[in-house]
């Protein structure tokens, strides 16, 4: 059984885009293993708290999320 951990910043997803984070995971591994596996594939979404992630020596927040994302 499929289990897929999907680490994210606090705050950044709400939960109607954790739903399809599960959704669109669940699909890509259903599209590897076969649709068999669609009702035993797992998605855990773990929220990290902002500040606590690191990327390229700097520790990134929420805020800074938003700000990538609005490019």
């Amino acid at each position: 059984m499929p289990l897929v951990r999907v680490n994210v910043l606090e705050g950044v997803f709400d939960s109607e885009q954790k739903a399809n984070i599960v959704e669109t995971f669940t699909d890509a591994m259903v599209s590897i293993e076969g649709e068999g596996m669609r009702p035993v594939t797992w998605v855990i979404i773990e929220e990290v708290k902002s500040g606590d992630w690191g990327i390229g020596g700097k520790a990134i927040s929420t805020a800074d999320v938003e700000a990538m994302s609005a490019g």
